[in-house]
């Protein structure tokens, strides 16, 4: 059946997914949302093109990618009524099948269709759906947020643009588990969705787990990858830790995020506080530190913002709704600079979308995928069939020194022992001088790894230097040496002494780590005083050999030695609480503190 005149249509039938909804002819005088003004739909017109040709089989094609909340499958499509199926695919709409007529003149009647088609582009409208928590716009710390966020539009920008590789599978993953998606938000609260942010506490990713949080939740680090800034693995753990802290709290979803932020055992406690007062114990009633206080509102406030940006005057930078990237198996180690070059990206996107990877390449025993950009997922698995093993990886051959240890080799060409020891085949940490060992180093220049943790400490440090109008001096980290200790050394905060290393303040330092400590130029040289080796050349590491009749405690004495340090040093003790004679440890001696 042909359409031959537009203004007779009452009613319009969007098939979305195999459904239906019925547009009320009232809709087509309702104007398009302000949001999405900037959302750009590709409508190439065809004017060679006739209308009765574009509109065959009774249908005009939009490129809707999402749902729409349908009516029952059971709607019936009136006759005179125009079906438009949705499209998993890219699909070229010319702009006159809209507004498409008998007689060739371009009508505006169906304009509003046009920004319905954008609207289901934009990944906000998907989130829009999903937000039901109560916003409590009522309350003075949510009124507080909401106008900080309204005055900040460049904020909110740059949080777009970071969350624009990410949002669509966190969104997906929260639809379903049925959770209610201002969880989908939390990460501009808890990161500004940088999957580098690192804070005080130790918290690191999107999501900002703690080292002992994310091991509950099967997020390890090590050298080659932290699995707390995995963009996969980290949202399924925070979003299992976010359902565990609802079940805990009465299905509460603003205590189950307080306590995200500060601890179940602490709002626990307000909330026993509260009870034993006869007080309320909701979010907004109980008494919880400053910064939980302010966490919950934060999160409702933007909320707000992203239901209803109208109302606040805040004009949101659309997000396509649909995936990014996808995971490609790449199927044993890779340099990282050579997978960008194989997936044709830039080696900053990969960093980007693999944030979890610490060095050069991926780790050596796995995982073995990588996350690429959708549209060059392809090409990289096509050039990954031309690449073979030995291509992956560059190789260097090291001629062993004496006295060299396979930990010294490793930190020298900044990879591991274990990935050493694999690529030679070689089942113990001994090494024989004048021996060959092959190690795995990066391809590229070292600058070209520019998001890798090395590179990002030097540039954070490089960065500090400029802002402070500093010099830095280099420390190397003696036996017993503490934050505490250096930032009264130093006459430096402990928060910013861990903050110029990437750590943080409550980190053990290890005996021989450098760090970096900036003063004022004009206290250079105090400070390089104060890290001068004079206390160092005192320090001497012994090999010692337990003797007959020695304990932990007996040889901590002699050395001036704390047993817990004798420990740290000697990994091999683990727990043991005997030694035997003919041990071998390893002692830091301050030669001056010994008898």
């Amino acid at each position: 059946m042909g359409i031959k005149n537009f203004s007779t249509i009452l009613t319009l039938i969007v098939t979305l997914g195999g459904c239906q909804t019925i547009i009320p002819e009232s809709f087509l005088g309702r104007s398009s949302n302000p949001d999405f003004a900037g959302a750009e739909i590709d409508q190439t017109t065809d004017e060679n093109v006739s209308s009765d040709d574009l509109l065959s089989n009774d249908q005009v094609m939009l490129a809707v990618e999402e749902q729409l909340p349908l009516l029952s499958d059971t709607a019936q499509t009136p006759d005179d009524a125009v079906t438009i199926p949705a499209s998993i695919d890219n699909v070229d709409v010319p702009s006159n099948v809209i507004s498409a007529s008998t007689d060739g003149e371009a009508s505006e009647d169906l304009a509003p269709i046009e920004a319905l088609a954008a609207d289901q582009l934009n990944l906000w409208t998907r989130i829009r759906s999903g937000l039901n928590l109560e916003h409590h716009l009522d309350q003075k710390r949510v009124k507080a947020e909401i106008n900080w966020y309204s005055r900040h539009p460049a904020y909110l920008d740059r949080v777009t643009d970071r969350a624009s590789r990410y949002l669509h599978y966190i969104v997906e993953e929260i639809e379903q588990r049925g959770m209610p998606m201002e969880l989908a938000l939390l990460p501009i609260v808890e990161s500004a969705y940088d999957p580098f942010a690192y804070s005080h506490g130790r918290a690191s990713g999107l999501w900002q787990f703690i080292p002992a949080t994310g091991r509950m939740y099967g997020l390890h680090v090590d050298y080659w990858h932290d699995g707390r800034r995995d963009i996969r693995l980290a949202t399924q753990g925070a979003l299992d830790y976010l359902n565990a802290l609802h079940r805990n709290l009465d299905e509460d979803w603003y205590l189950a995020l307080a306590s995200y932020n500060s601890g179940e055992g602490n709002v626990k406690r307000s909330i026993r506080k509260n009870k034993k007062a006869g007080k309320p114990i909701d979010f907004f009633s109980l008494k919880l530190f400053r910064e939980t206080s302010a966490y919950v509102p934060r999160l409702l406030a933007i909320s707000a913002i992203i239901k209803d940006p109208e109302k606040y005057g805040v004009k949101l930078k659309p997000i396509a709704n649909k995936p990014y990237w996808e995971a490609v198996d790449i199927g044993s180690q890779m340099d990282l600079s050579k997978a960008a070059e194989g997936a044709e990206i830039s080696i900053e996107e990969l960093y980007l979308l693999n944030p979890a990877f610490n060095k050069w390449s991926t780790h050596p025993e796995g995982p073995h995928e990588v996350l690429v950009p959708i549209e060059h997922a392809d090409t990289l698995r096509e050039n990954l069939l031309t690449l073979s093993e030995s291509e992956r990886l560059s190789w260097t051959r090291h001629k062993i020194k004496s006295g060299e240890s396979l930990s010294v080799i490793a930190d020298r060409y900044h990879t591991t022992i274990t990935a050493i020891r694999n690529a030679n085949k070689i089942r113990s940490n001994l090494i024989v001088a004048g021996q060959s060992l092959m190690v795995p180093v990066a391809s590229a220049a070292s600058n070209t790894y520019q998001l890798s943790d090395t590179a990002r400490l030097s540039n954070k440090q490089n960065s500090v230097a400029s802002q402070l109008g500093a010099d830095a001096i280099r420390y190397t980290v003696l036996p017993g040496d503490t934050f505490w200790d250096l930032s009264r050394k130093f006459s430096v905060g402990t928060r910013s002494l861990a903050k110029w290393n990437g750590m943080a303040p409550t980190d053990i330092l290890r005996p021989g780590k450098e760090l970096m400590i900036f003063g004022k130029r004009k206290d250079t040289g105090a400070l390089a005083l104060a890290s001068t080796p004079s206390r160092k050349e005192v320090i001497r590491k012994v090999n010692y050999r337990v003797r007959k009749g020695e304990s932990l405690g007996l040889i901590a004495n002699k050395f001036n030695l704390s047993i817990s340090s004798i420990k740290e040093w000697n990994a091999k003790l683990g727990n043991k609480k005997y030694i035997q004679p003919g041990d071998k440890i390893t002692l830091y001696v301050d030669v001056t503190q010994t008898e």
